[in-house]
């Protein structure tokens, strides 16, 4: 007979050892990133400086471009907008797993053509309220 106890101790110790690496990690990795921008910062300046899209050094080229993103803050216009211009393509290549997975609930007989599915087991530890 398999020993849950000892089952679930040895996984929220490591669950706990996985958490406080995670924790270091993202905190040396922000660090990182933060004087990564601040030498990003230095060449953009070099560049305007010099009206250069691209500088040349013998460790590497630095390429400066513009990039752009796009948002909504009203889903509602963005969706009205897809629709009367017929332009699905506006989105992304992503399912809502809650939306799909309610629909599906609710109407078993509605399986799109092509959709995928895939079920499976999984477990969930909850740690006790005295935090063990």
């Amino acid at each position: 007979m398999v020993n849950m106890e000892e089952l679930v101790k040895a996984y929220l110790t490591i669950r706990n050892e996985r958490e406080k690496l995670k924790a270091l990690f993202e905190q040396q990795d922000e660090a990182l990133k933060g004087d990564m921008e601040g030498l990003e910062k230095v060449m953009l300046q070099a560049c305007s400086e010099v009206n250069a899209d691209s500088i040349r050094t013998q460790h590497g080229t630095v390429m400066r471009g513009v990039k752009t993103r796009y948002w909504t803050s009203d889903w509602q216009a963005m969706h009205d907008f897809i629709m009367e211009h017929k332009m699905p393509e506006l989105l992304e290549k992503r399912i809502s797993q809650t939306t799909m997975r309610q629909l599906l609930d609710e109407n078993p007989d509605m399986m799109p053509m092509g959709l995928n599915v895939d079920s499976k087991y999984s477990v969930t530890i909850r740690r006790t309220s005295n935090g063990s």
